[in-house]
């Protein structure tokens, strides 16, 4: 049972891993799709961070792998088509590093709204300049934040702890936090004297702020952008930046990011109180080792016992191991994976009753093309049995919870 790491992972996943009985090798660097081919041979389990990409051609150098691990909350860089076409279970952390998050976004709301930074970045070249012009404290400002989930609610309870008046907008319908208040769109670019963007990473968040958005909103206004590059006009932002129609923003996310060391091009260098950082929103030491811990966990339980909860691509089926040493000495469990197709789960259970074998449990569930089962059943599973449930129509992945393969 061989676990591949990639990305300088946290040494708590590795330190799970090994104590569940996995051999682990763990690298620093991504890797590359050919180099990835080469290495990933023979793994049963594979962890990325944000650079290295899972492509179909990397899925099939590995027919032992049982699920893939995104040690971070984006899963853009895997396939999961291709790995759900192949049984392969994707998991990731959409939570851990949202308190590391929300701290970033709060602290450039007072370097921004303070000019701390443009201060300290004129002073590093040589400049004394000391001013109250453009400096203001935050008590008594609006806050807008557009996307009010675990990021977005955990910055609200931050900001109105400070002083600062909450409204924020969001397509779901949540509960609000301490004093904060749900308002339109458009109202909340009408009214905030700070935004910050906390939305995901579908299509329709694409070019969320564009020159229309821009117009909208005051004078003087703010903008901190933690959440995805696509999502804002970083061309306009530059031109209202420029006019004095924002008076400065905080971006760590852009539309092309390069890799470590890489060369890092933006029309937002060089712009006075414009805080620039590398996509390390959420990237504390306590962050990763949350995350690490979280993933591994998920992806630890999975290939022990086929509970899939918390995947992103499969359906979440979950059955309980029995404890009880009475009830659970007979039982073995085996998991199919399958198109949502009828007749599928009544196939099963009439070769398991040809042979003689009692289902104990079971439990089934369906995500979008994809039906998933897990069995209980009174007998072990024979290389005959196991072909046999292979053959079924539409069957994607059937496998022993807990081997290889």
């Amino acid at each position: 049972m061989k676990v591949l790491l990639l990305e300088n992972i946290s040494g708590v996943a590795a330190s799970q891993f090994e104590e569940a009985g996995f051999e682990v090798e763990a690298l620093k660097k991504a890797l590359d799709e050919s180099e990835l081919i080469a290495k990933v041979r023979g793994t049963s389990i594979l962890g990325v961070r944000s650079r290295t990409r899972i492509t179909a051609a990397v899925l099939d150098a590995a027919p032992e792998l049982v699920s893939v691990g995104a040690f971070c909350i984006g899963v853009d860089k895997i396939d999961r088509a291709a790995s759900s076409d192949r049984g392969i279970a994707v998991f990731n952390d959409p939570h851990s590093n949202s308190r590391s998050v929300a701290e970033l976004a709060m602290g450039e709301i007072i370097l921004l709204m303070r000019r701390t930074f443009e201060a300290s970045t004129r002073l590093h070249s040589g400049v004394w300049n000391k001013s109250a012009a453009g400096s203001h404290e935050v008590r008594g400002l609006t806050l807008g934040i557009v996307g009010y989930g675990k990021i977005g609610s955990q910055l609200s309870d931050l900001a109105e702890a400070l002083g600062m008046r909450v409204v924020f907008h969001d397509l779901a319908h949540v509960l609000a936090r301490g004093n904060a208040r749900p308002v339109s769109f458009r109202e909340l670019l009408e009214t905030s004297d700070v935004i910050t963007l906390h939305v995901d990473g579908k299509a329709q968040n694409r070019d969320l702020l564009g020159e229309d958005e821009f117009r909208l909103m005051k004078d003087g206004v703010c903008l901190i952008n933690l959440s995805r590059g696509f999502v804002v006009d970083h061309e306009a932002l530059a031109r209202h930046l420029k006019s004095g129609k924002l008076a400065g923003a905080a971006i760590d996310v852009f539309p092309q990011e390069p890799e470590s060391g890489g060369v890092f091009s933006s029309s937002l260098r060089g712009l006075p109180n414009v805080i620039l950082t590398p996509h390390i929103g959420g990237s504390t030491e306590e962050a990763q080792q949350n995350i690490g811990q979280f993933v591994s966990a998920r992806m630890i339980d999975y290939f022990k016992t086929g509970n899939s909860l918390l995947s992103v691509n499969l359906p979440h089926c979950h059955l309980d191991v029995d404890l009880d040493p009475d009830s659970a000495a007979g039982s073995h469990r085996v998991t199919h994976i399958h198109r949502n197709v009828p007749g599928i789960l009544r196939a099963i259970n009439d070769i398991l009753a040809d042979r003689g074998i009692n289902i104990d449990r079971q439990v089934l569930d369906t995500r979008g093309p994809l039906g998933y089962a897990i069995y209980d059943i009174n007998r072990a599973c024979d290389e005959e049995l196991l072909e046999k449930l292979r053959s079924v129509p539409h069957t994607i992945r059937v496998r022993v919870p807990g081997e290889c393969g």
